[in-house]
């Protein structure tokens, strides 16, 4: 099995929440790229956001954009100095 380009487009998605905070969401404007659209109405539809647009994580979403964060750092190439 492999990750589907809307998959990816969902976790992309997830990365770009702020974990230090609950206070923080993410507002999709209707303009924005279709990829970008379909990937919040799809984390919607699967309760890990509050809002088609955006809005905030769920308590689920939280713990996936956490995982989406901590696989980005393992995958990530390390940085030479």
């Amino acid at each position: 099995m492999r990750y589907h380009p809307d998959l990816l487009n969902e976790l992309n998605f997830l990365l770009h929440f702020n974990l230090d905070t609950t206070q923080q969401g993410i507002k999709v404007h209707q303009d924005a790229d279709a990829s970008l659209i379909a990937a919040a109405k799809s984390l919607h539809s699967k309760g890990l956001i509050t809002l088609e647009d955006g809005g905030y994580l769920t308590d689920i979403g939280r713990e996936a954009s956490e995982h989406a964060q901590a696989l980005l750092t393992l995958l990530r190439e390390p940085e030479t100095a």
